[in-house]
């Protein structure tokens, strides 16, 4: 039986209370499943504090991070913040946890930008902490990172043992990581360099191989995993012309990163959502049957996607 679809909304560029307030009720009003804030030293609201306004304002919304940079935080102090905020949602938090990759941010705050095994080491480690502090009992974890000693981490998370982890990427040590350890699996690029994606990783094919690494870690678990895209390569277009649009988006990315495409190769791409409705409720049909996608993050404007969610969400 396949998993029921789920959609999630990001919260765009709203900063300020109403603006968020607004976008969170527009989007539980047409049937989204989880709003979204993400993690960036930038113009943007402070997720966690973000999260908590988009709680009070909203009854059924899930309430996600899409992802924490866990360089930013000491996961002793993040497990109290989470489980404060699962706690004063009633239960409803997603807890979405990255290495950090965005280096001028580094550079700016003046903190030390790794190289990518160190940061991943220290991701892998925090998910331990939080998931030692978020349990019953005193727990104590001592890392190459992270050393906590007797620690009873309070208050606890209203969802046991924990709230769902989402972890995601497009190599296979991250992803192996999320199969072990996640409740949530994305599927993104690859990025070797910062913010230079390997626009190849985004294509069918190589999901095909992501997914082949995802069940080789998981084992047993792999049925209980819940498996998430996001459209990484741009906004949903909601058109008549798929192909068109699909060859605009071909072009840019050839200028961008010296990549050619088809526009067969853009369209059953799992992280591009072009079409008409009838073509994207195709698509997430078939994202589901073909790799067992069943959560969506498109991103763009709430009603841009809202007249698939009317026909898939729940289904």
């Amino acid at each position: 039986m396949p998993r029921s679809f789920r959609f999630a909304v990001g919260a765009g560029q709203a900063t300020d209370r109403q603006a968020l307030i607004d976008r969170a009720r527009l989007a539980e009003s047409l049937g989204y499943s989880t709003f979204l804030v993400s993690d960036h030293l930038l113009d943007q609201l402070a997720p966690l504090q973000a999260l908590s306004v988009v709680a009070e304002a909203t009854t059924r919304l899930r309430l996600g991070t899409f992802v924490l940079n866990n360089d930013l935080r000491h996961p002793a102090v993040l497990a109290q913040e989470l489980a404060s905020l699962d706690r004063l949602s009633g239960g409803r938090l997603e807890i979405g946890l990255g290495a950090g990759w965005n280096v001028e941010e580094y550079r700016a705050a003046g903190l030390d930008y790794d190289r990518h095994p160190v940061r991943f080491e220290r991701m892998a480690e925090a998910v331990q902490v939080l998931k030692g502090l978020f349990a019953d009992g005193a727990f104590t974890f001592s890392g190459t990172h992270y050393q906590v000693t007797e620690m009873d981490g309070a208050p606890k998370p209203l969802q046991r043992p924990h709230p769902p982890f989402l972890i995601g990427g497009g190599g296979r040590l991250v992803l192996t990581l999320a199969a072990r350890e996640a409740q949530i699996v994305g599927l993104a690029p690859r990025i070797p360099r910062p913010a230079q994606p390997d626009v190849p990783s985004l294509l069918a094919p190589a999901t095909v191989e992501k997914l082949g690494w995802v069940r080789a870690a998981a084992g047993d678990r792999i049925s209980d995993l819940e498996l998430n895209t996001y459209g990484s390569l741009g906004p949903a277009t909601i058109t008549d012309d798929a192909r068109g649009a699909a060859r605009v988006l071909a072009e840019r990315l050839d200028k961008l990163y010296g990549v050619e495409l088809t526009e067969d190769e853009v369209l059953d791409s799992p992280h591009a959502f072009i079409g008409s409705v009838d073509q994207l409720v195709q698509k997430c049909l078939r994202l589901r049957e073909q790799f067992g996608i069943s959560y969506i993050f498109p991103l763009g404007e709430p009603e841009a996607f809202a007249p698939v969610i009317e026909r898939l969400a729940g289904r």
